[in-house]
C-alpha cells in the first residue's frame, strides 16, 4: 500500500487543513502517518470523533508538551526543529526496517527540516502550501530578488500577479518591532530551499483553479496543483456528509451555538450585536470559547463575517458564500484582504487610521453597514460571494479540477491505484 509521512506545524491553522488533506488522500486508499507534536496530538485525541483507518498519528516531544507563548517562540521553534528533525529520520527508518517504506514525505509550513531529512535520506518530497497560490508567488518573486520590500514608497507589479500597495504584502517582508518571529522569513527561505533540490518540485495548495489561474501556472519552475479548499466534505461537495468537522480542534468546542444561530431569521446578523456590548450583548449575541467555524459560516442565519482573514477563514467564507468584513492583522491575512476586497469583490476591508493607531468602533460599522444595508455595493459582494461558493463546490466534486489534482497527484506521482476509489 502506498504510505506517506505528513508532517505539519502544531498549531489549528495547519493541522485543520493538513488533516483534511490527510483525509482526503485516505478516501482514495492512501495511507497517511500524521506527524507533528505531542502537545497538539495529545489536545487532539481529546477533542476528535473522526477516525480514519488509513491515517496513522504519530507525535513528538519537543520540550514544550503543554504548549508555548510567544515570549517563547524562538527558543520553541530551536526545539521543534532539532526533536522533529529526529523524529522524521526515525520515522522513516523505522518503516524501511518493517520493509514498508515511505513513498513519500509531505512537509508545510514552518517544517522545512522535514523535507531536508526525507532528502537526505532519499525520500522523495512534496510541499503543501497553506496559503494562496499569489502569496507563494511573492514569496518566490522576494526571495529571487524580483523586489525589494525596503523600497515601501513603491507600487509593486510582479509578473502574473495583482499591482500591490507596499501594505497589501506578507507583514513577514517587513521589518518589525518585535523579534518574536524573526524565524519566520527564514524558515519559509528553506521551504523553496527544499523545493529547488527535487528533480520536479510539486506543491501542492490549498486553493481552486477558478480562483487563482494566473498564480498556480506563472511560475515555470514548480509544478502548483489547487487541491483545495481543504474544508470537510459536508460543507464542499457533500460526498461524505457525516465529514462535518476538520477533526482536530486543539480546543473543546461549545455544543449550543447551533440551535442558537437556528433560532434567528435568515441573514439577520445585524450590526448591533455585533457592536453592542455588555447586557446588550448577552441579549442579542453569544460568545463561545470555540466552535466549528464553517459550520456557523454555512448557517442561512449568518449574514457577514467579521474576520482576520487567515487563509483558512477566508476560504470557509468563500466556500460558504458569505461576504466579509476584512480587519487583517499580519502574515498573509493583509495580501488576502486585498484579493477578497479588490478581485474576488466578496468584502472590504477596515481603514487604518491616519495617525496609525487602533480602528475606530466608527470605521467598523461603516464597513459592517455597506455589507448588510441591502445597497448595491453590498448585493454585489453577496452575488459574488454566491459565485466564488458555486465554483468552489464544483472544484471539489468528482470530477472537478480539484479533485482531479488531487487523483493525479496519488495516481501519477504517488503510484496509488485509485481506480476503486
Amino acid at each position: 500500500m502506498i504510505h506517506v509521512l505528513l508532517v505539519t506545524f502544531p498549531a489549528q491553522g495547519h493541522i485543520n487543513p493538513s488533516l483534511q488533506f490527510a483525509k482526503r488522500l485516505s478516501k482514495l486508499g492512501v495511507k497517511v502517518t500524521f506527524l507533528t507534536s505531542l502537545s497538539a496530538i495529545r489536545r487532539m485525541t481529546t477533542t476528535s470523533s473522526t477516525v480514519d483507518a488509513l491515517i496513522d498519528f504519530v507525535s513528538f516531544t519537543d520540550g514544550y508538551d503543554n504548549g508555548w507563548s510567544t515570549d517563547e517562540a524562538q527558543n520553541f521553534m530551536s526545539a521543534f526543529r532539532n526533536h522533529g528533525s529526529k523524529a522524521v529520520e526515525d520515522a522513516i527508518r523505522a518503516k524501511r526496517e518493517e520493509g514498508h517504506p515511505f513513498t513519500r514525505v509531505i512537509y508545510t509550513l514552518l517544517v522545512p527540516w522535514a523535507g531536508q531529512v526525507a532528502s537526505h535520506l532519499q525520500i522523495p518530497v512534496s510541499f503543501l502550501w497553506f496559503q494562496p497560490a499569489t502569496v507563494f508567488d511573492v514569496y518566490f518573486y522576494y526571495f529571487n530578488k524580483y523586489f525589494d520590500a525596503a523600497r515601501s514608497d513603491e507600487v509593486i507589479k510582479l509578473p502574473g500577479l495583482p499591482v500591490f500597495e507596499p501594505g497589501d504584502l506578507p507583514s513577514f517582508l517587513f521589518p518589525s518591532n518585535t523579534n518574536i518571529y524573526d524565524f519566520a522569513l527564514p524558515t519559509l527561505s528553506e521551504d523553496f530551499e527544499v523545493l529547488d533540490r527535487e528533480n520536479s518540485p510539486i506543491v501542492l495548495v490549498n486553493t481552486f483553479q477558478a480562483l487563482e489561474p494566473g498564480p498556480l501556472s506563472v511560475i515555470d519552475k514548480y509544478k502548483l496543483m489547487a487541491i483545495g479548499p481543504l474544508i470537510p466534505s459536508a460543507f464542499l461537495d457533500g460526498k461524505d456528509p457525516s465529514d462535518t468537522a476538520f477533526g482536530g480542534d486543539l480546543i473543546q468546542k461549545s455544543v449550543d451555538y447551533v440551535q442558537w444561530l437556528d433560532s434567528k431569521e435568515k441573514l439577520s446578523r445585524k450590526l448591533e450585536e455585533i457592536l453592542s456590548c455588555g447586557k446588550d450583548l448577552e441579549k442579542q449575541g453569544k460568545i463561545v470559547p470555540w466552535c466549528t467555524q464553517v459550520e456557523v459560516l454555512s448557517h442561512p442565519s449568518v449574514g457577514c463575517f467579521l474576520t482576520h482573514c487567515g487563509w483558512n477563514s477566508s476560504l470557509e467564507s468563500l466556500v460558504s458564500g458569505v461576504p466579509v468584513v476584512s480587519f487583517p492583522q499580519w502574515s498573509d491575512q493583509t495580501t488576502n484582504a486585498k484579493l477578497i476586497q479588490d478581485y474576488w469583490r466578496t468584502g472590504v476591508s477596515v481603514r487604518k487610521s491616519e495617525d496609525g493607531g487602533l480602528v475606530k468602533a466608527d470605521e467598523i460599522e461603516r464597513c459592517l453597514e455597506i455589507v448588510m444595508d441591502g445597497g448595491e455595493r453590498g448585493e454585489e459582494m453577496r452575488r459574488e460571494s454566491r459565485k466564488w461558493r458555486d465554483l468552489a463546490k464544483e472544484a471539489a466534486k468528482e470530477g472537478g479540477t480539484s479533485y482531479v489534482n488531487l487523483k493525479t497527484f496519488a495516481d501519477q506521482v504517488l503510484g496509488a491505484d485509485t481506480t476503486r476509489y
